[in-house]
């Protein structure tokens, strides 16, 4: 892309799962799209992760609309292998991806929308926003009292124990990434974790003898567990404020470990992190598992509730014509976010672009751009 503006039917922000899912949707109907990533690379907010992350799904729920995740369906690949995927599946797409594209401001120009990126305007009839959950780490209030001799790493920055100094360690934060990290720093410090039990998948999700009922509850995130079920409807205000149950690491493995369940850390005393049970624990690092947020903080148009969650319904924004959701938190159904529910969540978005654009009168668009410059 140069700095002109350029036109395009339909921009889908964000080169992870949720917006290549979206591309081959589009390019199934026929329908012109671009996608930007703000990455070097498709599929680097995987490669960030820490060195020794697997997926905690096995890999027959790791596919993308059109492409089974290859090898060992059973197998739980690792995060850089989840990545090579994601960059493969962007390159045999039928739609141009710009990486190192970052959208900056998404605004209004009469009926279409405009995005501001690093290289650019971009007018779109549709912008499909498929930028993930986990943009921002968020840390509460109280971590900046910690003592500054206290080493603190977000899960978004872990990478490794050695990043540690000796003595021991509180990981705060007791969803999968939370567990999975106490588990392994547990081999070289004392560790601790603190945080709510969100439950857990009560066997081995991979394991030949249990393979059946893993399929019955991945079938049941997607369809079952919805915003169209009672019991979807009562167990969404949890799951967007709480992290999912445990799937691969459970409460056995962390116990065999030897790490130490602590209660919720509540604040801080003398720079170290106090208890709800007024223990304070006297630690060389805080490692904090305490999740992400998404940064809407680009998109300038009214489309947001109390909450900070799009008034969206399928992903489809009815008070902004042509603006759509892909990839949030609960969306549809509890798979919404994860890798196998965005294709669904994807598909019913691109049929709605699909029936927007053929009863739209033709407008003529320039071709969309292959790459950045």
């Amino acid at each position: 892309m140069t700095a002109a503006t350029e036109r395009t039917e339909t921009l889908v922000v964000g080169g992870g799962q949720a917006g290549l899912a979206t591309a081959h949707h589009l390019a199934q109907r026929g329908r012109q799209a671009l996608v930007l990533d703000a990455n070097a690379r498709v599929g680097d907010q995987w490669r960030r992760r820490w060195d020794s992350m697997r997926l905690f799904t096995p890999a027959r729920y790791a596919a993308l609309p059109g492409r089974p995740y290859p090898g060992d369906p059973w197998a739980l690949p690792h995060a850089t292998e989840f990545a090579d995927f994601l960059e493969q599946y962007a390159g045999n797409l039928d739609v141009p991806v710009l990486t190192g594209t970052r959208a900056r401001r998404l605004s209004r120009e009469g009926d279409l929308l405009a995005v501001q990126t690093d290289h650019g305007t971009v007018l779109a009839d549709n912008v499909v926003v498929a930028t993930g959950h986990d943009a921002e780490a968020s840390l509460p209030p109280y971590a900046a009292e910690v003592a500054p001799e206290v080493v603190q790493l977000h899960a978004a920055d872990y990478r490794n124990p050695g990043q540690l100094p000796d003595g021991d360690v509180l990981v705060v934060g007791a969803g999968n990434s939370g567990v999975d990290i106490a588990v392994e720093l547990a081999g070289t410090h004392r560790t601790f974790l603190s945080g709510r039990h969100p439950g857990e998948i009560p066997w081995p999700v991979a394991a030949p003898a249990t393979r059946p009922l893993t399929a019955t509850a991945f079938w049941a995130f997607r369809h079952v567990l919805t915003v169209r079920t009672p019991m979807g409807r009562r167990l969404r205000p949890k799951a967007l404020a709480h992290s999912g149950p445990l799937i691969r690491v459970k409460s056995a493995d962390v116990a065999a470990a030897g790490v130490e369940r602590v209660p919720r850390v509540e604040g801080v005393t003398g720079g170290m992190p106090r208890l709800e049970s007024g223990r304070v624990l006297d630690v060389a690092a805080v490692v904090w598992c305490t999740g992400f947020r998404p940064d809407t903080s680009w998109i300038e148009l009214p489309v947001f509730d109390e909450s900070g969650e799009p008034r969206q319904r399928r992903g489809v924004v009815p008070e902004e014509p042509g603006l759509y959701f892909v990839g949030r938190l609960f969306q549809y159904s509890l798979s919404s976010s994860m890798i196998q529910g965005v294709g669904h969540d994807a598909a019913v978005v691109a049929a709605h672009i699909d029936a927007r654009m053929r009863s739209a009168a033709p407008r003529a668009t320039s071709k969309a751009p292959a790459h950045a410059g």
